[in-house]
């Protein structure tokens, strides 16, 4: 995983993240939470695609190189965010898990209510959670 530095801003019901070694890629939401989520999807959609493309991906800037570059504007409402960029390796791995049979029915009706398989429901929160607690 690699984590991108994101500049929020925003007021009521409009908020943007702008991740600026990602060049052109934003998130957007109606609180602060949703712009970030957007961001986080925009960004490994960013990413993969680049990958796909063979080429080079940037070299994440820290924190305060972006806070430099940038000219953060606290008084405005600007802030840095951390944007988390969680790619696949690619290939599939089997994996034997264990749940309790009452989550496990949960999971597959949810994972038939989305059209989803188990796995790709489970990998799917999977990668939410790992990626909010970033």
């Amino acid at each position: 995983m690699t984590d991108y530095i994101g500049i929020l801003d925003g007021d009521g019901d409009v908020w943007g993240v702008r991740i600026p070694d990602l060049p052109g890629c934003h998130g957007g939401g109606a609180t602060a939470e949703a712009a970030l989520a957007d961001a986080i999807a925009a960004a490994r959609e960013w990413v993969e695609h680049r990958r796909s493309a063979g080429l080079a991906l940037p070299s994440p800037r820290n924190l305060a190189e972006i806070g430099a570059a940038e000219n953060l504007d606290a008084a405005a409402g600007e802030m840095a965010v951390v944007v988390p960029v969680l790619l696949d390796a690619g290939r599939t791995v089997r994996a034997n898990v264990t749940f309790d049979a009452g989550l496990l029915a949960a999971i597959d009706t949810e994972a038939g209510r989305r059209g989803l398989t188990r796995s790709a429901f489970l990998a799917s929160a999977a990668r939410e959670k790992i990626e909010a607690r970033r």
